[in-house]
């Protein structure tokens, strides 16, 4: 195995813009207005090493909310604080074969969750945060993410308000499908953390360091739980996609529709990309290439 820790900067060069031609096949999510303003020809990648060398590229100033890539910490946050057990009470661990936010799909599963990194298992979880009121809550999980990863996370107002004025009926319509099968106890709450969870913003650079918790054992957090987060990242962070990306990178990934991935390269690090044009599914376009060209160049798979 060649590994991340070996990477040469002028190689990597190369390869991003080979993974930047894709990104035209791709298309920049137009509901939320916030997020319709990205160019299509932004790209940043940050890779972080377990020893903390790291490696950036293009445009990693830039700022933008995490989405779903957060998904994974949220379980992870809820996993620290309750028992493995009751969480799967909650939320399953099947892959789904619909698009993120399929109600039809959550209607035949009786109102369960598939799993924590589609919409309807996100907002389950969400509804289960500690705390007196969705701010409080959604603060003490951001809070808690910067303190174990050193990061400068923070919820964009801007972006958040942008959510809500453009608020998703198929996710009002999920969590009071939840809500009627006991899966979810405050419509409201649940919406609220959710869409601000969602809203968690930093770099390229932050949402590496993330990763590399999920990627690096470390007194910090129990290991079985990151090895739980990692599993279902593999067979469930990329939705109806999954499946194809684990054969062709074999490694565990989630991305968001603001155009942000984080892949976990176990005992070695974390990579995390930014390019807002998106495929069919609501993964990064270039992003994904990306992740190919380093996965084949490098020997990452976990297969191997």
């Amino acid at each position: 195995m060649i590994g991340i820790k070996n990477i040469n900067i002028h190689d990597l060069s190369i390869w991003v813009e080979q993974a930047k031609t894709q990104a035209a096949q791709g298309k920049v999510i137009e509901r939320i207005p916030q997020l319709a303003m990205a160019n299509p020809d932004w790209f940043a990648v940050n890779i972080i090493c377990k020893s903390d060398e790291n490696y950036s590229l293009g445009n990693t100033d830039c700022i933008f909310p995490f989405m779903s890539a957060i998904k994974p910490f949220s379980l992870l946050y809820l996993l620290e604080k309750f028992t493995t057990k009751r969480i799967l009470q909650w939320v399953g661990i099947q892959p789904s074969t619909a698009p993120f936010n399929s109600l039809a799909e959550l209607i035949a599963d009786n109102g369960h969750p598939r799993n924590s990194m589609i919409n309807s298992g996100a907002i389950t979880l969400a509804d289960k945060f500690p705390g007196k009121d969705s701010h409080e809550s959604t603060q003490l999980f951001c809070t808690w993410l910067n303190k174990l990863a050193g990061t400068n996370l923070y919820i964009d107002l801007y972006v958040l308000t942008s959510v809500r004025a453009n608020r998703s009926p198929i996710n009002i319509d999920i969590t009071n499908c939840l809500y009627e099968a006991g899966n979810v106890n405050n419509i409201k709450f649940a919406l609220e953390v959710y869409e601000q969870i969602c809203c968690i913003s930093g770099t390229v650079q932050d949402l590496a360091k993330l990763g590399k918790i999920l990627a690096c054992e470390s007194g910090l957090i129990n290991n079985q739980n990151r090895q739980i987060v990692n599993a279902v990242m593999l067979t469930c962070g990329l939705y109806e996609a999954s499946a194809e990306y684990s054969i062709k990178i074999g490694l565990p990934m989630k991305s968001g529709i603001s155009g942000g991935l984080v892949t976990i390269v176990p005992n070695q690090g974390a990579i995390a990309s930014y390019s807002p044009a998106l495929d069919h599914a609501g993964n990064s376009v270039a992003g994904l290439a990306l992740m190919e060209i380093l996965s084949q160049n490098l020997q990452l798979s976990i297969f191997y």
